[in-house]
């Protein structure tokens, strides 16, 4: 057994424990508040009750509001503008995964010179070294999917690019408060896509070549806290005990890609929305997963009885299928949102150009033409 463990980040879990960031010592004296472009963080009023729980800690704030579903390098360098100007010195992402992975990269160049996609190590970057590091960072998640409250990673998109980055020693947040409460908003759909991207980063990390006895444990317990919860949560977002069990899952979820990664299911993925931006990127990766992990399901058996012992099937491809049965997003087609089978080739190139790392820790690795071959029979 060989494993390193590192997750410095501070976790407040549970219904609630938005006020208790009245209490914790925050890590400067200004914040850039980084949230999306839709009105759900001021119509329910998350953003006001952050606001003012700063206020009493006297820490003054300055809002960003530009964050895109899939969120892009422009909004990344706008913000750190923003924060650099206003003399933020910590940076605090509120809302779903898109807004927190912003939050980390306008970290970044709030304190560094360039362009973001200076320092991105594939596709069109140059993977220069981020010689300053990045502001300090506070996740507030609103949804429960990415598990970035509790990883290093952000996803940014340039052009038809969309790359993962980040780096442990910086990249971090420093605090994530993680409350079911303000989940509870988040439409029936939105929550099955959400819930399946954290349920394919248990899964693909539980798979992965670099898998270790840790990640294993979180992985496991995500992946069975998914199956059971999700479908209650979907049926009713208002049942607080699914959503803090989801909300778990997903931060669980996180710490498997701390401690182990994904693999090249998100590199199809990313894509896939790079190309076509409106595509959610749970939705994406619930249209890859039968013909996916069929393809690998018979090559390390032993891994996918354990995830279907997890989900209550007898096997995993099987049980996904019933899960998204049950979510209502069975029949989700990638030629509804815009991609055509004569682009799958292009998507299958774009992934190794852009994401190739991951198809490196896969399971089993597989060719270009297997690759094509599972998009092809993903294709609705």
């Amino acid at each position: 057994m060989n494993f390193d463990y590192y997750i410095p980040t501070k976790i407040l879990f549970g219904a609630g424990k938005l006020n208790q960031l009245a209490e914790e010592k925050l890590p400067g004296n200004k914040a850039l508040i980084v949230i999306s472009s839709g009105t759900a963080m001021r119509k329910y009023g998350y953003l006001q009750r952050l606001e003012e729980v700063l206020k009493q800690q006297n820490i003054e704030s300055v809002v960003y509001d530009k964050i895109l579903p899939n969120p892009i390098k422009e909004h990344v360098m706008e913000g750190a503008a923003v924060a650099k100007e206003n003399g933020c010195d910590f940076i605090v992402g509120l809302g779903g995964g898109s807004s927190i992975d912003a939050a980390k990269a306008i970290a970044i160049m709030a304190v560094n010179p360039g362009d973001y996609w200076d320092y991105i190590g594939s596709g069109s970057g140059k993977g220069l070294p981020v010689e300053n590091g990045a502001l300090p960072m506070v996740a507030i998640t609103t949804t429960a999917g990415t598990g970035t409250e509790a990883d290093p990673w952000t996803v940014i998109t340039n052009g038809d690019e969309k790359i993962g980055f980040g780096d442990p020693a910086f990249t971090f947040p420093v605090l994530s408060v993680v409350d079911p409460e303000l989940m509870v908003s988040v439409p029936p759909q939105l929550t099955a896509f959400q819930g399946f991207d954290a349920l394919f980063h248990a899964v693909e990390g539980y798979i992965a070549n670099i898998a270790t006895s840790m990640s294993d444990l979180y992985a496991i317990e995500s992946i069975r806290l998914v199956a059971e919860y999700l479908p209650i949560a979907v049926a009713d977002g208002s049942n607080i005990e699914a959503r803090e069990k989801v909300a778990l899952a997903n931060t669980l979820a996180g710490m498997v890609e701390s401690t182990s990664c994904c693999i090249s299911e998100h590199s199809l993925e990313h894509a896939m929305s790079g190309r076509h931006p409106e595509l959610p990127h749970g939705a994406g990766l619930i249209m890859l997963s039968e013909a996916y992990f069929s393809h690998f399901e018979e090559k390390v058996p032993d891994r996918f009885a354990k995830m279907a012992e997890a989900m209550g099937g007898t096997t995993f491809v099987e049980t996904l299928v019933q899960l998204q049965e049950k979510c209502g997003v069975r029949d989700l087609k990638m030629s509804d949102y815009g991609i055509t089978a004569d682009e799958l080739e292009a998507i299958a190139e774009n992934a190794r150009d852009t994401m190739g790392f991951l198809f490196e820790l896969d399971p089993v690795q597989i060719t270009q033409a297997e690759t094509i071959n599972i998009l092809q029979a993903a294709y609705k």
